[in-house]
């Protein structure tokens, strides 16, 4: 997230690990510009925020045509803000998935093959796997299971055409930051065969419990058991 507090400490911190695969996470909601309110009235507040609602942002973005350029004009600034940064971008997705929106994706699209990006999120979790290893919040998980089931269907045919590398499954989204030890020691036998993604929201407050599982000796041992390999976006070949 360009835009944010930790953006000097995050792109150090890259510097210093230069094997991590970091990419974009193009923030379009919940966050801050890269241009200022002059420049997108329509997207952003005096301070530089956009809206917090999902919805509110999604709904705004599909029915006014007069943003689109706007849109546009901040994603390639967002692009151009990390590619300053000397950082070779391994990838790009969207804060809350949004650049699978209708409307984004297409503008992303034309902006990620103009700066060479070759890989991009498709956010496409297995719902049958999702309710074998937890119950509970099922209107959350079948609603996205719909929703970015007709999105990624729609992105994976986009991506194809652009010659656009992604995982096969992207696991996560269903878990919606209950990604912890336990979890992903159960996930990890069950991967489909294949390229798959785990992603999640590691940190030393809120959401600890995702830290200790990426960082846990049980998930590394497991790993190893089963013989997979990790890697990177920019890996995919």
């Amino acid at each position: 997230m360009v835009n944010e507090s930790g953006f000097d400490e995050a792109v150090a911190l890259a510097r210093q690990n230069p094997r991590l695969g970091v990419g974009l996470h193009l923030t379009l909601l919940q966050g801050h510009a890269s241009l200022s309110q002059e420049k997108i009235p329509g997207l952003v507040g005096p301070d530089g925020a956009f809206t917090h609602s999902p919805a509110g942002a999604g709904m705004k973005y599909f029915f006014k045509k007069s943003l689109r350029a706007q849109l546009q004009g901040e994603i390639r600034a967002q692009l151009q803000k990390f590619r300053e940064t000397g950082l070779v971008p391994d990838h790009v997705n969207g804060h809350l998935h949004m650049h699978l929106h209708p409307v984004i994706l297409p503008l992303l699209l034309q902006e990620v093959s103009l700066a060479g990006i070759r890989h991009v999120r498709l956010t496409r979790d297995s719902l049958r796997l999702s309710l074998r290893l937890s119950s509970g919040r099922w209107f959350y998980r079948l609603s996205h299971a719909v929703i970015f089931g007709i999105l990624s269907r729609r992105a994976q045919s986009a991506f194809h055409s652009l010659s656009i590398r992604h995982t096969g499954k992207t696991f996560g989204l269903f878990q919606d930051s209950r990604m912890d030890e336990n979890h992903v020691l159960q996930l990890l036998p069950l991967l489909p065969n294949g390229v798959s993604e785990l992603y999640s929201h590691p940190s030393l407050d809120r959401f600890r419990h995702e830290l200790e599982a990426l960082t846990s000796p049980k998930v590394r041992g497991e790993v190893e058991r089963l013989g997979l390999e990790l890697i990177r976006y920019q890996d995919l070949n």
